[in-house]
């Protein structure tokens, strides 16, 4: 046998290969970034230096009339937040109903404290998540009827793509089209942006064209729409209209329209966004109505208040039927942060929260409260407030327009002015709220008259009191002085 022994290594065949020792690589500087320490004591002159550079220089026009750039909130606790001067602020906007638990409810930040100390998982995308499962358990066992297929989101504009997606491959390629109402808000991406009846988040964008819009509440529309359009296989809507300015339909329309979608077998969505989790005393607004929709959606307070979380909630078949097979289940399955660890134990929590305290119960005492009171001061300023509405704490306060507060010498003039002015009134009122009261309240979107009031669902009677106190000694100054009172504030 031949044996080829191995050459000596100088008379080894140099075969040119490239030095594979790693290349030193220069240092990475460290940028100039702000530490958290340097957040927390941030000046509010270098906030909004920072806001104006970095954010959005023109939403401080708007900021600056309502007196919000005079605050750095420094903590919130409970029913109020605390500037930088130590003033409490009563929170009566409620971050659009995000915060129905309050503000740190102690027992939410008890839940991530421990899930943080116990280095549990965040992302659990390979695997299934045990929190992801307890929370979608949790939302199927509150929701009534068959409404048990649960996807997990940030936001409740993602909730509702989810929502739309859902119900639009569910009806079949034949059935795209899906109805909205007037005054709708449903989202700012571009899916549910076209199904958002706002010219102004509309703007000039290329939206989606398989839409069919009614009236809200015109359960004679929106069978017409059914009848003269085969295409239509959805119908979305919110339960109460919140950016329309606290708006439900008339007493029947919900029976009527369940009745009308199943015959015509059109998807029905109920959008719960504002109006769930309790907002006007039952979990969901539906349920004031003895109806469970095909399809519904969740989010901000289902986050307690501390973190991003949004959920689809549907009707098994409808889900199966879009999503069952396994060559269909990844076509909208949960995107990267979509039941994310701490944010779904922040939510198992709010639940349980929510029950344990009454707080849905809660909402519908204190709201009729708070209904109560407002009308007792509609009947003291009739000149003033056109009209009060709402349901559990998710309340609107109307005024009317410009010229009607205004004394009788000016009010011709004024008027040709009230479309231009709508809103005004409400802001100066607001802005004086927060002023010399130290109340936050929020307004509406389309119907720029309303004051919204979206308290956390946590307020007693005693914050409604303090609240309608603060109320009372604005009105109380009339429209020339609250006018006058606006103009010295933004001139110093």
């Amino acid at each position: 046998m031949n044996v080829i022994e191995k050459p000596e290594s100088a008379e080894r065949l140099d075969l040119n290969t490239p030095d594979l020792a790693p290349t030193e690589l220069a240092p990475q500087i460290k940028p100039d970034l702000l530490s958290v320490e340097d957040a927390a004591s941030m000046s509010l002159g270098t906030m909004t230096d920072l806001f104006m550079a970095h954010i959005n220089p023109g939403q401080m026009h708007f900021m600056k009339l309502l007196g919000f750039n005079k605050v750095k909130v420094e903590r919130a606790e409970g029913m109020y937040y605390y500037d930088q001067n130590g003033r409490k602020i009563l929170d009566f906007f409620g971050g659009f109903g995000s915060l129905a638990l309050g503000h740190n409810h102690p027992r939410i930040t008890a839940a991530r404290k421990r899930f943080q100390d116990e280095s549990r998982h965040e992302i659990a995308i390979a695997f299934m998540s045990q929190y992801a499962a307890a929370l979608a358990k949790n939302l199927a066992t509150v929701s009534p009827g068959d409404l048990d297929m649960v996807f997990l989101g940030s936001s409740g504009s993602e909730a509702m793509e989810a929502a739309v997606k859902l119900a639009e491959r569910a009806a079949g390629p034949d059935r795209p089209k899906i109805v909205h109402a007037v005054n709708s808000f449903h989202g700012k991406t571009k899916g549910v942006l076209s199904i958002t009846d706002g010219e102004l988040y509309r703007g000039q964008f290329k939206l989606v064209d398989n839409t069919v819009r009614v009236p809200f509440g015109d359960i004679a529309a929106i069978e017409r729409a059914f009848r003269a359009d085969k295409q239509i296989g959805a119908i979305v809507l919110e339960t109460v209209q919140g950016g329309g300015g606290i708006v439900e339909a008339p007493d029947g329309f919900w029976t009527e329209l369940r009745a009308l979608c199943d015959r015509y077998g059109v998807i029905m969505v109920c959008d719960e966004v504002q109006c769930g989790f309790g907002r006007t005393g039952k979990f969901y607004a539906f349920e004031h109505h003895g109806i469970v929709p095909d399809i519904t959606a969740l989010a901000k307070s289902l986050g307690g208040g501390k973190t991003a979380m949004a959920a689809m909630i549907a009707k098994r078949d409808i889900y199966m039927k879009a999503y069952g097979a396994p060559k269909n289940a990844l076509i909208h399955a949960q995107a990267t942060f979509g039941g994310i660890g701490e944010s779904c134990i922040t939510a198992i929590e709010a639940l349980n929260v929510l029950y344990d305290e009454g707080l849905i119960e809660n909402s519908a005492q204190t709201g009729a409260y708070l209904i109560e009171r407002l009308k007792e001061l509609q009947n003291r300023y009739p000149k003033l407030i056109k009209d009060v509405r709402g349901r559990g704490l998710m309340v609107g306060l109307e005024f009317h327009d410009f010229s009607q507060a205004m004394p009788l010498v000016v009010k011709p003039m004024i008027a040709m002015l009230d479309d231009k002015l709508k809103g005004s009134l409400p802001g100066f009122i607001g802005s004086a709220l927060l002023r010399d009261h130290g109340v936050l309240v929020a307004f509406t979107e389309y119907n720029r008259n309303v004051i919204r009031l979206q308290p956390p669902l946590i307020a007693t009677r005693a914050h409604v009191d303090e609240f309608m106190d603060a109320l009372d000694a604005v009105l109380s100054k009339g429209v020339v002085r609250i006018v006058k009172d606006f103009v010295a504030s933004q001139v110093g």
